[in-house]
């Protein structure tokens, strides 16, 4: 049984501009969850987009989460949405 996961982030409007990328593949433990993920992506790309990630919303594979101690399953994609304005 593998010990990893993939995930795919996207990062939309501010917090693609923090990250300095739109998309980027992260592989994690096994049983890791969208906290971790997030941090994991803070941790590689900056205080910029840790800032970012603290004020957004996160969907996993279209689904608004709640929570981000949902745990990841191996493809998911998270969807980093920081607030927008106008409307």
């Amino acid at each position: 049984m593998p010990d990893t996961l993939m995930v795919t982030l996207r990062y939309f409007a501010g917090a693609g501009a923090a990250a300095g990328v739109e998309e980027e593949q992260a592989a994690l433990p096994v049983g890791s969850t969208v906290a971790d993920a997030l941090g994991g992506a803070g941790d590689r790309r900056g205080p910029a987009l840790t800032r970012v990630i603290a004020a957004s919303s996160v969907m996993v594979d279209g689904v608004h989460q709640h929570t981000r101690e949902a745990t990841l399953r191996d493809g998911a994609t998270l969807d980093v949405l920081p607030p927008f304005a106008g409307g």
